[in-house]
């Protein structure tokens, strides 16, 4: 028979499929980081048994390899408790910096599956959040774009 009718693997093959990574960072989280990764859960749960009722065998491949990785990080998170007071940037805080041309941003440092720069939250360990930990208002703080001062620490607060 000719190879140019033998249907070649296409990449479907869910057993193909590469497991998500998981950070080597401890996997400290917010309670709302926590909320967030237990209805992950929930929701992969739903999905995973609607794609076994109908034998998607394709969505049942994702939806496995999603829900080890969701399993794995519930396993290993580590509830951070708000920290005592907010003189200092740490872990769940909210901190205000202001660059050399005057232009102010806010971060809320998280755990890295709750992170989502876009909506000023960043994990803990990313570049900028080391370069804040353990500084107070008014330190002035090398960055990736430069210089810029620490103007508040806000407490942690979990919505």
């Amino acid at each position: 028979m000719s190879r140019a009718f033998v249907k070649e693997s296409d990449g479907d093959d869910p057993g193909a499929l590469p497991e998500r990574r998981i950070s080597q960072h401890p996997n400290l989280v917010t309670a709302r980081g926590l909320r967030l990764i237990e209805e992950q859960i929930a929701r992969l749960e739903a999905e995973y048994a609607t794609a076994r009722a109908a034998d998607d065998r394709a969505a049942i491949a994702h939806l496995s390899r999603d829900l080890r990785y969701w399993s794995a990080r519930r396993a290993s998170a580590q509830l951070a408790p708000p920290p005592a007071g907010a003189g200092k940037v740490a872990f769940g805080v909210r901190v205000t910096i202001e660059d050399a041309e005057g232009e102010q941003r806010s971060y809320r440092l998280v755990g890295e599956d709750e992170a989502d720069p876009a909506e000023g939250r960043i994990s803990w360990f990313a570049p900028i959040a080391r370069a804040l930990a353990g500084r107070e208002v008014g330190d002035i703080v090398a960055g990736p774009r430069g210089e810029f001062e620490i103007l508040e620490i806000e407490p942690a607060s979990e919505t």
